[in-house]
């Protein structure tokens, strides 16, 4: 077998490229942000000044100039598809797509139509939020493509350990209580509303607490690590080993 250099990439065999946004917070396993959430290798870009205020509270339209430079970047490294580490990128979803010659995919809230085609007549989505005050309509027209979908969303903003670890970034991070937070907030979905039969987490922060989510509420749960993971399946396929 004949290997070739691709001119401009230094590196090879990362298939997923992550943009980051600029953060000050630790990720635990089963984040994004975490290469160990992975059984394959990803590549990283940080977009500074992608930070909590910019992108998840005011989402500043001035963002996608150093987005797209970040995703050259990944791009020119080999990567086969980009994704990021904040649902609330879904606002640079289309642009970002039409810009690259790789699939893009920068949200789980993406995966919402997918999800909607799993539900009965009547039944509904609950969506876990890092911000539901933050979390507009337009966030949701992107994702879903302007489909109508039923959904209860409940928000993390709140809940005092989490807003401590995310959103006032303070550096660390307590996995038990911000675990027990994320339940309470599975299950005020579902006590909100029976309805709710698919939980999805928009909050890339949120894969290693959905364990324990779904082993309190019983549903299927949804995240990013789901998504990467799928996309990732597309993308390198293996032949299937067995016999007959």
């Amino acid at each position: 077998m004949i290997y070739k250099a691709i001119k401009g990439q230094t590196s090879y065999g990362e298939a997923i490229g992550i943009i980051l946004m600029e953060s000050y917070m630790p990720f635990p396993p089963g984040c994004p942000g975490n290469a160990t959430t992975f059984s394959f290798p990803v590549r990283y870009e940080v977009v500074r000044g992608a930070n909590m205020d910019r992108l998840v509270y005011r989402g500043d339209a001035k963002l996608i100039e150093p987005f797209v430079e970040a995703g050259w970047k990944l791009v020119n490294e080999g990567v086969k598809a980009i994704t990021g580490n904040c649902g609330f990128m879904v606002l640079f979803q289309e642009y970002l797509a039409n810009e690259f010659p790789v699939p893009v995919f920068m949200s789980s809230l993406l995966q919402i139509p997918f999800m909607s085609r799993m539900l009965k007549k009547g039944e509904k989505i609950g969506i876990v939020t890092a911000s539901a005050k933050t979390l507009t309509p337009k966030h949701l027209e992107i994702a879903t493509g302007g489909i109508d979908v039923p959904m209860e969303i409940v928000g993390l903003e709140d809940k005092t350990y989490f807003h401590s670890a995310i959103h006032a970034e303070e550096g660390e991070l307590d996995f038990e209580k911000v675990e027990a937070e994320v339940v309470e907030a599975a299950l005020e979905l579902t006590a909100r509303d029976d309805k709710v039969k698919l939980i999805l987490f928009e909050c890339t922060d949120l894969p290693p607490y959905a364990a324990a989510a779904q082993a309190a509420t019983g549903l299927p749960v949804f995240d990013f690590s789901t998504l990467i993971n799928y996309v990732f399946s597309a993308l390198v396929r293996t032949r299937f080993k067995g016999f007959v």
